[in-house]
């Protein structure tokens, strides 16, 4: 029996040191023709001794019918599928004369162009590949002849070393010695496998086409040509896309061996086909041949039918039956509305072990292409890309920390035109055909709103979103003229994929691939590989995860994912989404209702399904959460039965912060609603500065904003969501209003109003002139009045004016105090606006008029001192605004060093006679 076994990655070996040669020409000469000779002689015995311990060639046609079956089970036992023996119908030999020449040119032209020329083995090509052998430890390059492929195939294990290549290049000689070139071939075609159970050239036309081998077409043979180097990569049921390149590929050969010429190779390649339903009877039919090709991919697809392999797989049986039932119930529900098809991938997120894979309604069923696995096939992913678009946004490593979004950042759900680089500029609409406003990160995604998504991948840059898709796990994304709307799903992702994406947020950024093999054991019960063990089943090297996002990140995003509440203006909230217990979940939906998807999770358990037509007809109103959601909510609660609900672990790095509800910023005092949301520690809310809500102070003569030096008694505050000016328009079109645009031009200058003569605390007589500044905006009069005393209860008339024009500075006017009694007084400017405000200043003053004696005789020289208590220094003349014939305690300017506390007495009064 053979042996096959996976290697764990082998160390590099030892450099060792040249050798130099330099005893001069001749000694140089001589070694070589010695080292030349023993050389030929090494490889001649070499050679023998391998040779001795090979099969013999001549076995090569009884080997060839040598089979042994693999069987497939069920993480718990449960046989799934044991293979078909290749004998039992499915592979008869046929004479390479009753082949369609097609098929040996297109054979020969992909596999060995100089099959007629060669001994059996190609020495630049294997050479070249014992060379990248012994340096990269590993062997890497092909170029195997179709006589090296056969004894492979009959005679040799698939492992990858330098030395089964030495013994399959000595066998491939010695078979080619053997037999000839027509004999090779025959055998070739009748060995090799197509795919799909399909061994040998005979069975592969039936399998695929249902038709003799002797009857396929050019375009036929040029496809079937393409599937033996990878018969599960090229399956034509799973990616009828990529088999369609290949077989173009293929064309290319065969034009460049001149086999056909151009014209004949285009044609063929517009000739379309008609591929023949397989029929397989087993069970999960699609995860069986899905663990098939992972076995053709782990020990080459003569394992499968040579080994007698046992293989166990992480498939749920039970979950499997439920989630075929629940697929097909739904598919049947909405079979009105154009739906035929649907899918559902399972996965625990800790293990990445694959529980449930459903690939279509109804694998038999040939009207809806049920052969064609949809849970491997690409479709455009929908609104459900958009979680990964925020999370590059989130993480974006071109951007400092303050300027990465948080689920509070505000976007704006408004329509414009993006410039998409080469492509045209894109418009993106909602699916609700509105537009919702500003909003925080956390409400767009929350709501699946198409525009802030689209301003997300702006932001973060299609150059940068696929590698951080690649790290998920995404492969499919190739394409070089990918724009804005890949934020909306514009490119094609397997179902697969996306919830193996899903798996590494619902798993803390932990990334374990999609796992369907757990065990491998020969027919002698020899363990192959095994998960948890140095051999893991697997070639990617990441059986022990790999860390490819934050665990902050992914938390930020599940938060946003789960919140029932945030996502119920769209969703409502008892959808198909609201699990009853936390469960991350989001839909998405593609143009003309093609794509149906729902893909949610809990921390032990993610769930893609997908609901719509192989065919990639148009459904009528099928959206995510109605189409495939009710499948993702019941598969979901009957999975989850018997485990507790759970939170998502909280990692270190996030913080729990009030901020303002609808606007995701610390609250500002105008913010109407609180709530508290997760961040991340390192990048918090923005300030209250940034919340839109504001308070405004608006003056209420104008409505325009009030200014520096609006009066008081003209202001008015008002609450306002201020959007920015770009967005202003809107807002105000859409019943938000917003703050007056501009300040008001009324009060733009500081009132000027002040009496400078006389001064404070000046002893005044006759007729004196007011010297100083009436000013102020919407200027109406002013005018001067006097009181008595230094705090008078009442001001006289005006004593000058009411003057209509301002004074910027000169005489105001004139006070005649001849008549005034002497002693203090207070004089007083009054400045009135249009509006009716009033402004003033006061000067203290003493009034000091001469008055005349009685008698002629000199008498004691009379004397007055008034008194006068000094105001604080702080006192201040700044004008004020009072109400109409309201009187206001007088208010002093800065005095000069050592104050004004006295007041000099007037010159002693002459005596003067007056005549009789």
């Amino acid at each position: 029996m053979q042996q096959y076994r996976l290697e764990p990655n082998a160390q590099p070996a030892q450099s060792k040191p040249p050798r130099s040669f330099g005893r001069g020409l001749v000694t140089g000469a001589v070694a070589f023709l010695i080292l030349a000779f023993l050389s030929l002689a090494g490889v001649i015995v070499a050679y023998a001794q391998i040779a001795a311990d090979l099969p013999l060639p001549g076995d090569l046609a009884k080997r060839a019918s040598s089979f042994q079956s693999t069987r497939i089970y069920d993480r718990n036992g449960e046989l799934l599928n044991e293979t078909f023996d290749p004998n039992e119908g499915r592979r008869v030999a046929v004479s390479l004369e009753r082949m369609s020449p097609w098929l040996r040119q297109a054979t020969i032209a992909t596999e060995d162009a100089n099959f007629y020329r060669h001994p059996g083995v190609d020495p630049v090509a294997l050479a070249r590949a014992v060379y990248y052998a012994v340096r990269e430890r590993e062997f890497v390059s092909g170029a195997s002849t179709i006589p090296q492929q056969l004894v492979k195939l009959v005679f040799l294990t698939s492992e990858r070393s330098a030395e089964r290549k030495i013994k399959e290049a000595i066998l491939a000689a010695e078979v080619s010695r053997r037999y000839s070139k027509e004999q090779i071939l025959e055998i070739y075609l009748n060995e090799v496998y197509y795919g799909n159970l399909a061994y040998g050239v005979d069975s592969a036309a039936e399998t695929y086409f249902g038709k003799d081998v002797g009857d396929l077409t050019l375009a036929e043979a040029a496809l079937l040509a393409g599937l033996p180097q990878a018969p599960a990569y090229y399956d034509p049921y799973t990616f009828p896309d990529r088999v369609k390149e290949r077989q173009a590929v293929v064309l290319r050969l065969m034009v460049a061996a001149g086999s056909i010429t151009p014209a004949e190779a285009d044609a063929a390649w517009l000739d379309p086909l008609a591929y023949v339903p397989v029929r397989y009877d087993f069970i999960a039919p699609h995860f069986t041949l899905y663990v098939r090709q992972q076995l053709e991919t782990l020990l080459g697809p003569e394992a499968l039918y040579r080994v007698g392999l046992n293989v166990t797989t992480s498939l749920d049986l039970e979950l499997q039956n439920t989630a075929q039932a629940m697929v097909a119930e739904q598919v049947q529900a909405l079979a009105a509305r154009n739906v035929s098809n649907g899918a559902l991938v399972a996965l625990n997120p800790q293990s990445g072990e694959i529980l449930a894979l459903v690939g279509s309604a109804d694998f038999d069923n040939v009207e809806i292409d049920g052969q064609v696995n949809m849970a491997l096939a690409p479709r455009q992913p929908g609104s459900s890309i958009k979680p990964l678009v925020y999370l590059a946004a989130f993480e974006n490593p071109e951007r400092p920390l303050s300027e990465r979004w948080t689920p509070g950042t505000l976007v704006a759900d408004i329509e414009q035109e993006f410039p998409d680089g080469a492509n045209p500029p894109y418009h993106p609409k909602n699916y609700d055909e509105k537009e919702h406003g500003i909003l925080t990160v956390g409400a767009n995604l929350a709501n699946s709103y198409n525009i802030p998504a689209v301003r997300a991948m702006d932001f973060v840059g299609v150059s940068h979103f696929i590698p951080l898709a690649q790290r998920l796990g995404i492969s499919t994304l190739t394409r070089a003229d990918y724009g804005l709307s890949l934020a909306l799903g514009g490119g094609e992702i397997p179902l697969l994929e996306m919830t193996g994406a899903f798996a590494v947020l619902a798993n803390g950024g932990l990334r374990r691939p999609p796992q369907a093999i757990l065990k491998i054991e020969d027919g002698e019960g020899n363990v192959i590989c095994e998960i948890g063990t140095p051999i893991p089943c697997r070639l990617d090297g990441l059986a022990q995860g790999q860390q490819v996002i934050s665990a902050v990140d992914a938390f930020l995003i599940s938060d946003i994912l789960s919140d029932n509440q945030a996502r119920a203006p769209i969703f409502g909230l008892n959808s198909a989404l609201n699990l009853g217990r936390p469960a991350a979940v989001k839909t998405g939906t593609t143009n003309d209702f093609r794509d149906a998807l729902t893909i949610g999770y809990t921390p032990e358990l993610v769930t893609g399904v997908w609901v719509g037509n192989a065919s990639n007809a148009a459904m009528q109103n099928v959206s995510g959460v109605g189409g495939a959601g009710p499948i993702w909510n019941r598969f979901m609660q009957a999975a989850l039965a018997a485990t507790p609900a759970s939170n998502f672990p909280v990692p270190v790095g996030v913080q729990q912060v009030e901020v303002c509800a609808d606007t995701g910023t610390l609250p500002s005092p105008a913010c109407p609603e609180k709530a508290t949301r997760w961040f991340a520690a390192d990048r918090p809310p923005l300030p209250p500065e940034a919340d839109l809500w504001q308070i405004v102070k608006i003056d209420k003569v104008t409505g325009q904003r009030a200014g520096e030096f609006t009066p008081a008694d003209l202001v008015e505050e008002k609450v306002f969501k201020v959007y920015p000016a770009e967005y202003r328009e809107w807002a105000e079109s859409h019943g938000i209003p917003q703050p007056p645009a501009e300040e008001s031009s009324l009060f733009n200058f500081a009132p000027e109003v002040q009496i400078t003569q006389p001064t404070e605390g000046q002893s005044v007589r006759g007729v004196i002139s007011a010297v100083g500044v009436a000013n102020v905006p919407s200027f109406a009069s002013y005018e001067l009045q006097y009181g008595i005393s230094h705090d008078p209860g009442a001001f006289s008339e005006a004593i000058w004016g009411p003057i209509d024009q301002p004074s910027t500075g000169g005489v105001l006017g004139e006070w005649d105090t001849r008549g005034l009694t002497n002693g203090p007084h207070t004089l007083r400017l009054v400045v009135r606006d249009s509006f009716g405000n009033s402004y003033e200043s006061r000067v203290r003053l003493f009034v000091d008029n001469l008055e005349p004696t009685v008698t002629a005789t000199p008498t004691q020289t009379p004397t007055w001192t008034p008194t006068w208590t000094p105001m604080p220094e702080a006192a201040t003349a700044t004008p004020v605004i009072l109400p109409t014939e309201t009187p206001v305690p007088p208010l002093l300017p800065p005095q000069p060093p050592g104050g004004v506390g006295t007041i000099e007495p007037p010159s002693p009064l002459p005596t003067l006679g007056v005549s009789p």
